[in-house]
């Protein structure tokens, strides 16, 4: 039999795919794990962890515009970008040292390098080949920008993350999270943003109720939300740059952010060559093991874009882990999976959307509230908070549960256990709210939205 230097080689240091190598490494296995740039992924280092690190400062600005109603003075507030900007870069460089601590901690081998699947048990890095009986893919994505005359004039939200100073005028393109999220950063800096999206409504995928509610509120934070609006080229100019939209109009700013999707990292690892099935967008095909085509090879996160969520990687790799060197084989569960989505005011979500559950042939009760959180009351703030339940007419179980709010990850997180453990309706009623919060109006809605107007605002 032939003998390999590693019983399993991972090719990402991200989150899927450090989990996957401690957990394979503490089942016994001889691990390494490659990474051409940085150890912990585009969490830590370029997405959910910095961004939120953002988020906390935009919302300073919020609080200190509310603190006039319950009394406070607060004169010569001064936002300094730099500062910010280090004091995040100083987090994530303790948080790779916490992640390069664990692997090797675990006995895991670190290899530094762009790595390239030459074999169905060989990958090489800067030169080296090394063997390994089974190879994991866990390289993530990266972010896409349209091809369009200007494009190299363009920042993604890697660069908006370390940018040296924050742009005084600012045009965010795309309508997902990244977009609607960086908009709200920026906005609450003192950026003038204009958020611009070729579609019908931002946030696609999610309940239109929430999407309709979101694109409101972030109005009223003076972001200028265009919809059905793209952009045909960038050009530079002696005061910045200018943007020609679909429209015919021009935009003059300072920066273009492009937060157009993402795609996934699959170009330079070789994989196509040895037969690894790869779909139209470039993602890895793999089966619910994570297993692709070659019975050697494996993948998971968001390379096999499917659920691209950094919990959902890490479960993945845990899974993948068990599986393989555990002795214990089990598929990652990606039914009723939360997600939020940290826009001002913030998005998270469980289950099913109205479209959705209908679209299934469910029969469903919808309830819906929105209302102005108590905080508001006396800051004059004219933010409202918005609460959705989709319930199955038949069984009476919460399919679903949506927020626009403050703290709305924090909420939904919860209601998301109940959900997995498929609590109903009636559940929810029982259940005495926390008073005063605005949690508690999950467990108070008892009006059901009337059948021809939950099934209009579809």
């Amino acid at each position: 039999m032939a003998q390999h230097d590693f019983d399993l080689f991972v090719i990402g240091a991200g989150s899927g795919g450090v989990r996957a190598s401690r957990i394979a490494a503490g089942h016994g296995a001889k691990v390494a794990i490659a990474e051409a740039w940085r150890v912990g992924g585009t969490c830590v280092l370029r997405g959910c962890v910095p961004k939120k690190l953002l988020v906390y400062g935009a919302h300073v600005a919020h609080d200190i515009e509310d603190a006039a109603g319950f009394g406070w003075t607060i004169e010569g507030a001064q936002h300094d970008w730099a500062k910010l900007i280090a004091n995040k870069d100083k987090e994530i460089g303790r948080l790779e040292g916490i992640y390069q601590k664990l692997l090797a901690n675990a006995g895991v081998t670190l290899i530094q390098g762009q790595a390239k699947v030459v074999a169905p048990d060989s990958v090489e890095v800067a030169g080296k080949r090394y063997t390994a009986k089974t190879i994991l893919v866990a390289t993530g994505g990266w972010p896409v920008i349209p091809d369009i005359p200007g494009r190299e004039l363009t920042i993604t939200s890697n660069e908006a993350l370390d940018l040296k100073e924050r742009p005084k005028r600012i045009v965010v393109v795309g309508g997902g999270y990244i977009a609607v999220e960086f908009a709200g950063i920026f906005a609450a800096l003192g950026s003038a943003v204009t958020l611009l999206y070729r579609g019908e409504m931002i946030l696609r995928g999610f309940d239109m109720d929430v999407r309709s509610f979101l694109a409101d509120e972030l109005r009223k934070k003076h972001i200028d939300l265009r919809l059905k609006t793209d952009v045909t080229r960038i050009d530079k100019t002696m005061r910045g740059l200018s943007v020609t939209l679909t429209d015919g109009k021009v935009i003059d700013t300072d920066a273009v952010m492009m937060a157009t999707g993402r795609a996934p990292n699959t170009k330079t690892l070789g994989l196509a060559e040895l037969g690894v099935k790869l779909n139209e967008k470039g993602a890895v095909i793999v089966d619910d093991w994570s297993k692709t085509s070659v019975p050697s090879i494996y993948a998971l996160g968001d390379v096999t874009d499917r659920i691209n969520l950094t919990p959902v990687a890490t479960a993945e790799g845990h899974a993948f882990a068990d599986t393989l060197y555990g002795n214990r084989p089990r598929k990652m569960d990606r039914r009723d999976v939360p997600s939020a989505v940290f826009s001002q005011p913030s998005v998270a979500v469980v289950g099913l959307s109205e479209d959705a559950a209908r679209g299934q042939g469910i029969a469903v009760d919808i309830y819906r509230t929105s209302f102005k959180g108590m905080k508001h009351t006396l800051s004059g703030r004219d933010e409202r908070t918005l609460m959705k339940l989709v319930v199955d007419r038949t069984t009476d179980r919460v399919l679903g549960a949506h927020m626009v709010g403050a703290d709305a990850a924090e909420i939904i997180q919860g209601l998301a256990i109940a959900i997995k453990a498929g609590a109903t309706k009636a559940h929810f009623d029982a259940t005495i709210g926390i008073h005063p919060s605005a949690a508690e109006e999950f467990v108070t809605m008892r009006t059901k939205v009337p059948e021809a107007a939950a099934k209009a605002a579809e």
